[in-house]
């Protein structure tokens, strides 16, 4: 027998799980938009900024957290003169769009 209590739990349920589904593509969208942009930076273009950016994405595997992919992308572009609080910035930016870019596909 399900109760209310039972249905508006399993709702709650199912929300957290697409707002979960959500957010992890958000964070992808924004690794790999952050990726191609640190890789311009890097002069790198074609199958090797899109080669770059995967890394970028990858990245995010190694712990819980932004600092994972900050640490790679801040290594990576420390002699370009692009510090932490700028990619920092990027990556706020970024994600704001890929948030926005996954509300309007749907």
């Amino acid at each position: 027998m399900t109760t209310t209590f039972d249905k508006r739990e399993e709702g709650f349920e199912k929300q957290f799980a697409h707002d979960e589904e959500l957010r992890f593509k958000a964070m992808a969208r924004r690794n790999k938009m952050l990726g191609l942009w640190a890789a311009g930076i890097l002069g790198k273009t074609g199958a090797d900024a899109e080669a770059y950016a995967k890394e970028v994405v990858l990245a995010d595997f190694e712990e819980s957290g932004d600092n994972d992919v900050l640490r790679k992308v801040v290594k990576d572009l420390a002699d370009k003169g692009v510090g932490e609080a700028q990619i920092r910035a990027q990556m706020g930016a970024l994600l704001a769009q890929a948030v926005d870019a996954i509300k309007k596909s749907g």
